[in-house]
């Protein structure tokens, strides 16, 4: 077999590999958001909470990229308010939209990726 096979043939499973490991790391993401745990935030000091839907568009767009950066971070609460049980957290923090984030005194709604990167960091 010449080098140029075996080349050819090692970047195809590493292609492969790759592709592979991308779907699966997409779909955990998403299995992620899914869940609907009851969040204690007293627990959670000096963190940034990110308050979302898991059926909501807007959420969705923005999720997979704070939940990256979280792994990396750990500065990163998330709170689905389709668990009733977070809902608590409407009054106390004057939610009135999705997707949320806030920081300190910090608050942001919405999708745009610059505002986001101020309050999560990098």
């Amino acid at each position: 077999m010449t080098l140029i096979k075996r080349v050819g043939k090692a970047l195809a499973v590493i292609v492969v590999v790759l592709a592979v490991s991308g779907f699966i790391g997409h779909r955990y993401v998403n299995y992620v958001e899914k869940q609907q745990p009851v969040v204690t935030l007293a627990k959670h000091p000096k963190k940034v909470l990110f308050f979302y839907r898991d059926d909501c568009p807007d959420c969705q767009a923005i999720f997979h990229r704070i939940y990256w950066h979280n792994v990396i971070s750990h500065n990163v609460v998330f709170i689905n308010m389709n668990q009733s049980q977070n809902r608590y957290y409407i009054q106390q923090y004057q939610l009135t939209s999705v997707p949320t984030l806030i920081h300190g005194k910090q608050r942001y709604t919405g999708t745009n990726q610059k505002r986001i990167k101020q309050i999560v960091g990098d």
